[in-house]
């Protein structure tokens, strides 16, 4: 077996038009798939070559502890201004590191992501 790529990471939501309007309204995300299925519900906004998704299931529940999306963003300063605006959670930093600034966030349903700006010279 060989790995070629991260095609997707994802979080759990238990409410999805909440979940959607923090990632579409805060973050700026563009939903570019939305699939209500019996029981469930999945939604995935891509971002660059990766895709971001949200799923609402029986059984798959929100955790702050859970995985992490670290989200590249243009401007550091400008963004960690607008979540402090919207009142979102931060739960550390912002901080920075010899190749990065980073600010960790909390989603709707507290879940982690990371708001990331390299450095020039770090890919």
């Amino acid at each position: 077996m060989k790995i070629t790529e991260i095609a997707f990471s994802c979080y759990p939501s238990t409410d999805i038009a909440r979940s959607c309007a923090f990632y579409e309204g805060v973050l700026g995300l563009t939903k570019t798939m939305d699939h209500a299925t019996d029981g469930g519900h999945w939604v995935e906004f891509d971002i660059g070559t990766g895709t971001l998704g949200l799923g609402k299931m029986e059984g798959w529940d929100p955790s702050p502890m859970g995985c992490t999306v670290g989200l590249e963003v243009d401007d550091f300063d400008k963004a960690v201004a607008e979540i402090k605006a919207a009142n979102v959670p931060i739960t550390m930093g912002p901080l920075e590191t010899p190749v990065c600034h980073m600010l960790m966030i909390s989603d709707p349903d507290g879940s982690p992501l990371i708001l990331h700006k390299r450095k020039p010279g770090h890919s």
